[in-house]
């Protein structure tokens, strides 16, 4: 029955690609690119459902970037010990205590002391070690040419900050990424106009990767919504989490299809930095197709450097700050997407964040024709992007919003078809 199994994901993975179809058995897009992506197809198979057999899968017995394909089942929790317990904040650095850390800064939080209280020194260094330490135990690096596969309709990793480290040919397909909460984030009074919270994990963070197939995911923070956080300083939540999903430092052929982005503040940031040209300049090249973006406040996504195409995307919940974000030296070309926000603006669609051209063609919003174009020239940006994704790959754009709207609602995200192993 397993080995029925593993031909049948093998299959799933080799086929070639039906595009807007909903068994899709190759990338779309950028992923596609060069010598594609195909992840693991065809090399050892492993079924994991715990944190350490994760680990042990990832290290392949010692030769981590030959082929293989990871079967997680079930939950695979970051904060699990090798014992089976669930490490928490006081286990990482015991003593720690966020309002103690607070009252370091004051009460309107401008500026630290270590002398302000008794406690604030070591505050300060458990708030640093604890962090380290939640790092080195929630971090899992996904090596070259691997596949890591949810198996059925439940498979989740929970607090698990996955990483891909100059990492090539990955496939990412079929699970629920909760994004972890960082117990130890960090308050940086000048940072904005009155200071920000800084959380440190991402539910997955590319870091030069090249070929990287994102497919059928869901990624949210789950059961720990920021609306439940502590309260911070001047009457906000404490931010306790990052991003769901960052791009960077030279990644390049990335495609992100057919999944769900949910109830989340600053949802995908791609480039490393306004000042990183140097390693992020001719990079980035990312594909968007067929995503939904529910309740996603800003960065969906964000873009610096990359020629980012975003089509057949849907957007919609309560008014966000904006969807696209337009940054430096960013090519976006957006292609017939469908943005719902009840009582908002086309201008909510599209915000400059130091970029100088964007592009759209045939969007929605609220049911209309968004006319982006004419409102990303108000902000200041050109139209002409340099490039154009039919000279680069083949796909085939739905073209109508009601379309794309079925499409995405039925096949975004974890468990929803596509061929499960």
């Amino acid at each position: 029955m397993r080995r029925a199994a593993v031909l049948l994901l093998g299959l799933c993975l080799l086929w070639p690609a039906s595009p807007a179809s909903a068994a899709e058995r190759a990338p779309v897009g950028w992923a596609s690119a060069g010598s594609g992506t195909s992840g693991g197809a065809g090399g050892r198979t492993w079924t994991v459902d715990t944190r350490a057999e994760l680990e042990t899968a990832l290290a392949n017995d010692g030769d981590p970037t030959a082929p293989k394909v990871i079967r997680v089942v079930g939950d695979v929790n970051g904060h699990e010990s090798d014992d089976g317990s669930l490490l928490g904040e006081q286990d990482y650095a015991p003593g720690y205590d966020l309002g103690k850390y607070m009252s370091c800064f004051g009460e309107d939080g401008a500026v630290w002391s270590d002398t302000r209280f008794e406690y604030c020194k070591q505050q300060r260094q458990l708030r640093q070690t604890g962090s380290n330490k939640e790092k080195a135990q929630i971090q899992l690096t996904v090596p070259s040419n691997t596949t890591l596969v949810g198996v059925g309709r439940d498979a989740r990793l929970l607090g698990v900050f996955l990483t891909v480290n100059t990492g090539s040919n990955i496939v990412v397909r079929n699970l629920h990424l909760e994004a972890p909460v960082d117990h130890f984030t960090s308050w940086s009074p000048g940072d904005g106009t009155h200071g920000s919270w800084n959380a440190r994990f991402d539910a997955l963070t590319v870091i030069t990767g090249k070929n990287i197939w994102i497919d059928h995911c869901t990624f949210t923070d789950g059961r720990f919504p920021d609306r439940e956080a502590p309260l911070g300083f001047h009457g906000e939540r404490v931010q306790r989490h990052d991003g769901l999903l960052d791009i960077e430092d030279g990644s390049d052929f990335v495609t992100v299809s057919d999944s769900r982005f949910v109830d989340h503040d600053k949802a995908i940031l791609i480039g490393s930095g306004d000042g990183r040209g140097d390693r992020d300049r001719g990079h980035l090249k990312v594909t968007f197709v067929r995503n939904l973006f529910s309740g996603i406040v800003q960065r969906a996504p964000r873009v610096r450097f990359g020629q980012v195409h975003v089509v057949n995307n849907v957007h919609r919940g309560q008014a966000p700050l904006y969807a696209l974000g337009v940054g430096v030296e960013s090519a976006i070309f957006s292609e017939r997407n469908v943005f719902r926000y009840p009582g908002g603006r086309p201008t909510l669609a599209v915000a400059d964040y130091g970029g100088e051209r964007f592009r759209d063609t045939g969007s929605w919003f609220n049911g209309r024709p968004a006319r982006l174009n004419a409102v990303a020239s108000g902000l200041g940006l050109g139209t002409d992007v340099g490039w154009d994704p039919a000279d680069v790959y083949d796909y085939r754009a739905l073209t109508s919003p009601s379309a794309i709207e079925r499409y995405v609602l039925r096949h975004a995200g974890t468990g929803r078809s596509y061929g499960h192993p």
